[in-house]
C-alpha cells in the first residue's frame, strides 16, 4: 500500500476531487480526516464500511480557529499528520470580467481558495515537522497557468496566488523534510461544473479548447494527488502538477 502508516487530513473531502482523494487514499492505507462543510460524514462513513480508516470534520477552511482545530482533531484522533491535501474551493458563478465583477464575489472567492489554502498550510506545517515531515498537496488549477478562456478574475487570481505560495514554502521547509506541491487540474466532471455548465453552449464552449475532447474525471485527479502525497515523489517538490490532458500544450484544439 502507497500511504500505509501514514495520516492524511484532505479538505473539500464531501465531494468531487475531495472525496474521490480520500476513497483512494484510504484503500492505500492512510488513515484519513475528511473535512468540508456538507458530506464529510458520508465519505468517511464509505470508507469505514469499506474497511478503511477515517474520521470526519466540518470545517469552514476560511477561518482560522477551523484550520486550527481541524489539524488538532487529526492529531488527536491518529497521533499524527503526514499528508495535507488542501483542496477545498469555489467558482461563483457571478465570478467574470475585472470590470464587473463584485467586490463581494472577489472577497469570498479568495477567502475560500486562497486564504483557506493560506490557513490550512499555516497550521499543518507545524504539526508535520512535529512528525517528522511530510507532504502538502494544494488544489490550483491550469488556469493559473494560462488563464481561462471564459472571464473569472477571482478564480483565476486565486489559483495563481496558490502557485506563488506552494512555492515559497516548498523552499522554506525542504530542509526540514516537507514537500509542497500543487495540484493543477483541467475541467473535472462533478456536480458543481455540471450546475455552472447546464447550458450546452456554455458547456462546449469549454470542451472546444480540450484536446481529448472531455472533462476530467475526479478519480484521475485523486490518482495525481495520491503520487504527490506517496514517497513515490520524493524528489518532487514546488512544482505545479498540470493535470489538464493537454490543455495548456495546445495552441487550438483539433476540430
Amino acid at each position: 500500500m502507497r500511504l500505509a502508516n501514514k495520516v492524511a487530513l484532505i479538505t473539500g473531502g464531501g465531494s468531487g476531487i475531495g472525496k474521490a482523494s480520500c476513497l483512494l487514499f484510504a484503500r492505500e492505507g492512510a488513515k484519513v480526516v475528511v473535512v468540508d462543510l456538507k458530506g464529510a460524514d458520508a465519505t468517511a462513513d464509505e470508507i469505514r464500511a469499506s474497511g478503511g480508516d477515517a474520521r470526519s470534520f466540518s470545517a469552514d477552511v476560511s477561518k482560522a480557529k477551523d484550520c486550527e482545530a481541524m489539524v488538532k482533531f487529526a492529531e488527536e484522533q491518529f497521533g499524527a499528520l503526514h499528508v495535507a491535501f488542501n483542496n477545498a474551493g469555489i467558482f461563483d458563478a457571478a465570478d467574470e470580467s475585472v470590470t464587473n465583477t463584485s467586490e463581494e464575489v472577489w472577497d469570498r472567492v479568495i477567502d475560500i481558495n486562497l486564504k483557506g489554502v493560506f490557513l490550512g498550510c499555516k497550521y499543518e506545517v507545524p504539526a508535520l515537522l512535529r512528525a517528522g515531515g511530510g507532504s502538502i498537496i494544494n488544489t490550483a488549477s491550469f488556469v493559473a497557468i494560462m488563464g481561462a478562456a471564459v472571464p473569472q478574475i477571482a478564480y483565476t487570481a486565486s489559483k495563481g496566488g496558490v502557485l506563488a505560495m506552494t512555492r515559497e514554502i516548498a523552499v522554506e521547509f525542504a530542509r526540514q523534510n516537507i514537500r509542497a506541491n500543487s495540484l493543477c487540474p483541467g475541467p473535472v466532471e462533478t456536480p458543481l461544473l455540471a450546475e455552472l455548465l447546464a447550458d450546452p453552449a456554455r458547456r462546449n464552449r469549454r470542451l472546444v479548447h480540450i484536446p481529448p475532447g472531455r472533462f476530467a474525471r475526479a478519480e484521475e485527479m485523486a490518482n495525481a494527488a495520491l503520487f504527490l502525497a506517496s514517497d513515490e515523489s520524493s524528489y518532487v517538490n514546488a512544482t505545479s502538477f498540470l493535470v489538464d490532458g493537454g490543455i495548456t500544450g495546445a495552441y487550438i484544439t483539433p476540430e
